[in-house]
């Protein structure tokens, strides 16, 4: 029962784990960048987590105004991303002070259907209709065409270093629970099925 337990709760945390991760690390797509607009924001409902906070944005309020990018992929999806500092002390720690040049650079790379540019963005984050949230542009780059072939490896290195330091972790802990609290749980699971045929024993009385 309790090895049960372990293990649910074990899987919720890497389903909570690989979603940070996700929203988290920097991904790459290419897209042709179609236009540039500031809106004005409310962002006093609970989808301001995924904005920028006060002190890296213009104004302490919870209305304001949001740099957008407007793209289109290769396959014809659209995809919309905002255009936020992140500044200094903020999550994720990308230290992104430049969203002005970026406004700028991509203000620069719009182009056409009928004559496309195509452009890297770099960015992190979720694009959500219902939830009104946008990923977060890092840069903007040159790409030689749709179909460049991106390697993404900044995540693989990552990968590798978090799961060298998972595994020394695992090892371990699995020595330590072995040794100490393998033994305790079956003699709880021993008491317990003890307790249970006691029951059992006095209802058939």
């Amino acid at each position: 029962m309790f090895r049960w337990l372990f293990s649910v709760v074990g899987l919720i945390c890497l389903i909570f784990v690989i979603l940070f991760l996700h929203y988290t690390l920097p991904q790459r797509d290419i897209v042709r960048v179609t236009g540039t607009e500031i809106i004005r924001t409310d962002f006093s409902g609970w989808n301001r987590m995924f904005y920028a906070q006060a002190d890296s944005a213009t104004s302490d309020s919870g209305n304001r105004d949001l740099r957008l990018i407007n793209a289109v992929r290769p396959d014809g999806d659209v995809i919309v991303y905002r255009n936020e500092d992140t500044g200094l002390f903020n999550w994720p720690p990308y230290i992104k002070v430049n969203s002005a040049d970026i406004h700028a650079e991509a203000s620069d790379a719009v182009s056409t259907r009928d004559a496309p540019e195509w452009y890297i963005v770099r960015h992190y984050g979720w694009r959500s209709t219902w939830f009104s949230i946008y990923p977060n542009a890092l840069s903007i780059k040159p790409a030689t065409g749709p179909d460049q072939q991106l390697i993404p490896w900044f995540n693989i290195g990552f990968f590798i270093v978090m799961f060298a330091i998972f595994w020394a972790i695992f090892v371990r802990v699995r020595r330590f629970w072995d040794r100490r609290v393998d033994p305790v749980i079956d003699q709880v699971d021993a008491s317990v099925d003890e307790t249970r045929d006691w029951v059992s024993g006095l209802w058939k009385k």
